[in-house]
């Protein structure tokens, strides 16, 4: 404000000599020095040291910085920094590298089940002892100073910040409990000694170098700020400067990097991380490579996010130690065919244990403009402990509630370690379920109402030939669409419509233009949708996709004359008993346990969720006749809205009062067709279907070894 122009034209100019000057011990600097310089001290820490080109400034930002000079930063907690970084870093940077800033309170959730509440009881414990107390808060004192975190996606180290913070407030009440009782002798001590906790203790690896300073710079102000909570409290000034001890942070690629050569496992005691998401569609060349060498090309790579890299590191890098692991992480990784892949991987390999885990939650974060995230948290170890809990959420937008637990799965529930993967086949004797067919038509056989209109006027012929088609959206929203089904037309019949002979010439020539061979070769059969797979009998048809705020998956019978498309699954065969069980808690359960998530909406699948779902066996005939009057009386209620589409019907905040009694009434007749308990949250029913999936499945897995052992023997 003194010494610089209004209109900014030298401000870069005197920051520069201001950053020169605070790299420059005190005894070294010019005896000419702006004596206004003179004042500032030196810092050290490599916080300086880097020489920047001479930034522009102008009017309008010079006033910005003078704003934010004159705001009090004291109360304000550094990790606040990677916020703002987030929000002006570029949107498409940012999506590549996954990016995403944890606000405090995910934070916490994550450091207080993995080391923090752990740490919180241990002081509480021996504050309340009546003698060698004095003793024993040394020697935890000890503990504390010793112990070392490590972050290997640490962006801006909001993590290391708010955990380092955090053992400098336990530090604070033992040197309280220490020296209670002298205050009158505080000037005395040498506050400078006191303090054993210092930034060195932190670890990280970040991939690009601003967050990396960032992430230095901000441990360095939690530091003193945690020195400035400790002057106060014994009257004197206690400042590390110049800068003695530097966190560890280093700028590279955390998967191709070595975590040994950087720390080694014998010097780290946590590993807390919030690593990028990265879905495996998203993932560019080389971050899929980095995935494939990390599973050495096993099957199934390429469906991991790019997060399960880390699991993998992290799963390699504590084998033979005592280290605890906790991650953020969507909940795709403990969903569908992905968590089969990757929890075998770490569980059969690595004998991987899930200590603790809080299950879908929202995630948000400080940072302007940030979206949604449904996240889960996984603590982990090489070795296995009593001391178990999951933390769940009756609303995703709440607090959790923990509950202790004697196992806990990859699909973070408590029950025995079951990894559900991939079947050909029901695991029980019900009908089978199949994707609808796909048009590949390039939009050309499907019609909407005025271009039916239209096609049937130029071409009346054309009528017969005009069936139903339905979407998952389309089924879901009451949507009208059509498609042309030329299945069973003749040529001669074809060459008599030549409206819908040019869509099929368009139809052609869309799957020729193909990058893919496959649809090259279907362009040989353009009047026909690229794969069918249309039932001939009624059918139960089920959404592949339906929004997660749903209390349930809207399934409904179909007509066989109705064509349904490959976002849809159809049960040909299936009865009201089915449809039913389908359309109860307990199958939803199993859903939001065992499916996969596209963004957040439910992704339904055959071969994970349907065909591996644990039916009611020995269902009496009037257990099977309850379960059917329930399923016809929910049908009844949706046909008493006939103009509301079931998107408006299973809306949470507008579905009918008859609606949800019914469905509560279908609840009741599933659950007593499954046992005669009473299932009163998703948890136990989540128990109860993994303890039967279990009990289904050993024989099977009982024949696949007996198989191979006889394989073995005939080489």
């Amino acid at each position: 404000r003194q010494r610089t122009s209004e209109d900014g034209a030298d401000l870069g100019m005197h920051l520069a000599k201001l950053f020169e000057v605070l790299d420059t011990p005190e005894d070294t600097r010019s005896a000419n020095l702006d004596q206004d310089l003179q004042a500032f001290p030196y810092v050290n820490g490599s916080l300086f040291e880097e020489s920047l080109g001479i930034a522009d400034f102008n009017a309008r930002m010079r006033e910005t910085l003078l704003e934010c000079s004159r705001f009090d930063w004291a109360q304000i907690s550094p990790a606040i920094f990677g916020s703002m970084f987030r929000s002006v870093m570029d949107a498409k940077r940012r999506r590549d590298l996954g990016a995403h800033y944890t606000s405090e309170k995910n934070i916490l959730k994550l450091i207080r089940p993995l080391f923090l509440d752990e740490l919180e009881a241990e002081l509480a414990h021996i504050l309340s002892l009546k003698s060698g107390r004095r003793q024993r808060l040394e020697k935890f004192h000890e503990k504390l100073a010793s112990l070392r975190f490590f972050d290997p996606a640490c962006g801006c180290g909001n993590f290391l910040v708010i955990a380092y913070r955090e053992l400098r407030r336990l530090e604070l009440e033992i040197l309280k409990a220490l020296h209670q009782g002298k205050r009158e002798t505080q000037r005395t001590i040498a506050i400078d000694l006191l303090s054993r906790i210092n930034v060195d203790q932190m670890y990280g690896i970040e991939i690009e170098e601003f967050p990396a300073r960032i992430a230095e710079t901000a441990l360095w102000l939690t530091d003193h700020q945690a020195n400035e909570q400790l002057s106060k409290t014994f009257g004197q000034y206690f400042v590390r400067i110049p800068v003695q001890k530097s966190p560890h942070i280093l700028n590279a690629n955390a998967l191709t990097t070595d975590w040994e050569s950087f720390v080694p496992p014998e010097r780290a005691d946590y590993i807390i991380s919030n690593p990028p998401f990265g879905g495996a569609r998203l993932q560019n060349a080389e971050q899929k490579q980095e995935i494939r060498a990390l599973f050495g090309g096993k099957p199934g790579y390429g469906a991991m996010d790019y997060v399960a890299g880390w699991y993998i590191k992290a799963a390699q890098y504590i084998q033979g130690a005592s280290i605890k692991v906790a991650f953020v992480s969507t909940n795709s990784i403990a969903q569908g065919e992905q968590a089969g892949i990757l929890w075998r991987e770490l569980s059969s390999h690595y004998s991987i244990h899930i200590h603790f885990a809080h299950r879908t939650f929202q995630w948000r974060n400080e940072a302007r403009g940030n979206a949604a995230v449904h996240c889960v948290i996984i603590g982990f170890a090489s070795f296995n402990t009593a001391e178990k809990a999951i933390y769940d959420y009756e609303d995703i937008r709440g607090e959790p509630h923990r509950t202790d637990a004697a196992n806990i799965n990859p699909y973070l529930v408590d029950a025995p370690l079951i990894i559900v993967s991939n079947r050909t086949t029901p695991v029980c004797d019900v009908p089978e379920m199949s994707f609808g067919s796909m048009p590949n038509d390039g939009g050309y056989l499907l019609l909407t109402d005025a271009e039916k209109a239209e096609l049937i006027a130029q071409e009346p012929g054309a009528e017969k030939y005009i069936r139903p088609f339905l979407g998952a959206r389309e089924y879901l929203n009451k949507l009208s669409r059509w498609c042309i089904w030329l299945r069973e037309a003749t040529p001669q019949e074809l060459r008599a419509l030549p409206c819908v002979l040019t869509r099929v010439a368009r139809v052609k020539e869309h799957r020729e233009k193909s990058k893919r061979a496959v649809t090259r070769k279907l362009g040989e059969y353009p009047s026909l949708f690229a794969e069918i797979r249309q039932p001939n009998t009624d059918y139960v048809l089920v959404p592949s996709v339906s929004s997660e705020r749903r209390q349930f998956i809207p399934v409904g019978f179909m007509g066989k004359e109705t064509v349904i498309g490959n976002s849809c699954f159809s049960i040909p065969g299936a009865t009201l008993y089915h449809l039913g069980v389908l359309s109860s808690s307990m199958h939803m359960a199993w859903v939001r346990a065992v499916c996969g998530r596209l963004e957040s909406r439910y992704r339904y699948s055959n071969k994970v969720v349907y065909n591996n779902f644990p039916w009611p066996k020995k269902v009496t005939a009037k257990q099977r006749e309850r379960v059917e009057g329930a399923a016809q009386g929910v049908l009844d209620a949706r046909g008493a809205f006939p103009d509301s589409s079931l998107a408006d019907l299973y809306d949470p905040l507008a579905m009918p009062p008859v609606l949800v009694t019914a469905h509560r009434k279908l609840d009741a007749a599933v659950d007593a067709a499954y046992s005669r308990r009473q299932f009163t949250t998703e948890m136990e029913r989540l128990a109860f279907l993994f303890e039967l999936y279990a009990k289904y499945t050993a024989p099977l897995v009982a024949k696949k070894a007996k198989k191979r052992k006889s394989k073995k023997r005939k080489k």
